[in-house]
């Protein structure tokens, strides 16, 4: 093995320095240095190898893995290629280590060898949620947080499926820094992507996420990894998403819809079903005609407006972003004659689901319409109201993408009208102000 050094690399100008320094001396930076493993000339010794056409170069095909969870393979956009580096990252408590040992156990059931190397629990541990889980007795399991010895394991074994968790809980024993740190995760995903080129062996890491949801460590580990993956949801609501941020191999565009239970993570296969039935029928609430990747997802968005004792009144979201509702807010106050600046405004879409999409707008808006002024929003024979769109500054509905996939998804539940922006297929309304006419009832006319 070549001898290798440590050196303090600054992570804002690429500086180094032969030993940890508060400053960098190269761009005066404080708190950028980091370290790394170099060759003892300070660069890696490699031998000089030929280029070879792109054109001549054999491809073949390889067969993904199924993992025994579709949702999962419906994300990963078929199953894990092998060979793949996949991160996992989501809050602590959101079902992550469940999930994948779920997985692991239906690859070992089909006869594949799988891998799970724990770094947080202990082997006992791992066996009581097994045992909750069921079907996993056939997985190998490793308790071990040493870098070196988890490779060389799997350079021996080779695994048809490796799970690590988590990969903040490795360490190289050439760097002196803890577990976690920078230097420590970069090191870590480097070696184990070599691994599994190498081994042929799909890897899997879960990865801790920082209080803003990002995945904690360095930028470049999201680079590294071939599939970045999101599993989102409160541990206090019962359903989970699952969604690619980054991939390599398939479509960002899937998304896997899950339900936490007492015997682990299911699937949920038709999840507009279970929110249109739980849908309320009381003033403030709408269903929203959303897309989750390329499938229709229909979601019941709530709101709540009551006078407000503060100054500045409170604006309270969960599902969507803060700055969508502001947004809505004020289209609403110049354009469809709804001002709320003395009120509080809570919106809330149901079920722990986040919806990240301009189309979104419409819902929002007529949500909070109907809970201002005390009225339900209720379509034909008692159902819910559904609509999408998306709302211009101006106050004219825009188009959203698969218009008629949305509205057909509402229609197939019974849920008419269906108010949409024009060219929808829906009920039209070319402007927010046409839309609230078409949703809130008319007031009755007091007798002459």
């Amino acid at each position: 093995m070549a001898k290798v050094m440590v050196q303090f690399t600054c992570s804002e100008c690429g500086a180094t320095a032969g030993r940890w320094l508060g400053r960098c001396p190269g761009c005066g930076s404080f708190g950028t240095l980091v370290e790394e493993l170099h060759g003892a000339d300070g660069h890696p010794a490699s031998a000089a190898r030929t280029p070879e056409r792109l054109g001549d170069v054999q491809v073949t095909e390889a067969a993904r893995l199924q993992t025994g969870v579709p949702e999962l393979d419906r994300v990963l956009g078929g199953g894990l290629v092998p060979a793949s580096l996949v991160l996992v990252g989501g809050e602590p408590g959101v079902g992550k280590s469940t999930l994948l040992l779920s997985a692991l156990g239906a690859i070992a059931r089909s006869g594949r060898s799988a891998l799970l190397v724990t770094g947080e629990e202990s082997v006992a541990q791992v066996r009581l949620r097994a045992d909750r889980l069921g079907g996993a007795d056939d997985v190998s399991i490793l308790a071990e947080t040493e870098l070196e010895s988890v490779c060389a394991t799997l350079e021996r074994d080779r695994p048809t499926v490796c799970v690590i968790d988590s990969v903040q809980t490795l360490y190289a024993g050439e760097l002196g820094s803890a577990p976690g740190s920078v230097a420590q995760v970069r090191e870590a995903a480097s070696r184990l992507l070599r691994v599994a080129k190498q081994s042929g062996v799909a890897t899997v890491l879960v990865g801790h996420v920082t209080k803003d949801g990002a995945v904690a460590g360095p930028r470049v580990l999201e680079h590294l990894v071939d599939c970045v993956l999101q599993f989102e949801g409160e541990r206090e609501r019962t359903y989970r998403t699952l969604r690619a941020l980054k991939n390599r191999f398939g479509s960002v565009d899937e998304t896997g819809v899950f339900e936490m239970r007492d015997a682990g993570l299911v699937e949920v296969l038709d999840a507009s079903a279970r929110f249109v039935a739980e849908a309320t029928r009381a003033p403030g609430s709408v269903v929203l005609a959303a897309m989750e990747g390329t499938r229709p997802l229909l979601v019941e968005v709530q709101a709540l407006v009551s006078e407000s004792e503060l100054v500045p009144p409170r604006r309270v979201v969960s599902g969507i972003d803060r700055n969508q509702l502001a947004l809505v807010l004020a289209v609403l106050a110049r354009h469809g004659g709804l001002g709320l600046g003395n009120s509080d405004v809570f919106v809330n879409v149901v079920g722990g689901v986040r919806v990240d999409e301009p189309g979104a707008d419409l819902a929002v808006a007529l949500a909070v319409a109907g809970a201002a002024r005390g009225a339900t929003l209720a379509g034909a024979d008692g159902a819910p109201l559904a609509c999408f769109g998306e709302i211009g500054l101006t106050g004219e509905l825009r188009t959203v993408a698969h218009a008629d996939r949305r509205a057909t998804e509402a229609r197939k539940f019974g849920l008419r009208p269906v108010i949409g922006p024009p060219g929808s297929g829906a009920t039209e309304a070319a402007t927010l102000r046409e839309a609230l006419r078409l949703a809130l009832p008319r007031p009755e006319r007091a007798a002459a």
